[in-house]
């Protein structure tokens, strides 16, 4: 629930476009090629994740940049304190490609 979540914030607080997708095989929205491709920014919650989306997809496609937030998995959907995760960290992030 975190990448819907940050998804929601990003377009609603900061005005970008945003989508999500996850990297286990039981996710909601399965990460495709078709995301790294539309992306300019791909965040990731956890440090694991940037290996796990390498095995997955291989290289990350040229001038993406790939950024891992440090966010536990451990809140439900919009829960408030993933909200406020994500308005503090987030603007750094988006900085980061001019976003």
């Amino acid at each position: 629930m975190r990448s819907p979540t940050a998804a929601q914030v990003a377009a609603e607080v900061f005005g970008v476009k945003a989508d999500y997708a996850g990297l286990s095989k039981d996710a909601d929205e399965p990460m495709t090629p078709e995301h790294l491709e539309w992306a300019d920014l791909i965040v990731v919650m956890e440090r694991r994740q940037v290996s796990r989306l390498k095995g997955l997809f291989g290289a990350v496609p040229a001038g993406k940049k790939v950024v891992s937030l440090g966010i536990a998995d451990k809140y439900a959907f919009m829960q408030p304190e993933l909200v406020e995760l994500l308005e503090a960290k987030l603007p750094a992030v988006l900085t980061r490609v001019g976003g």
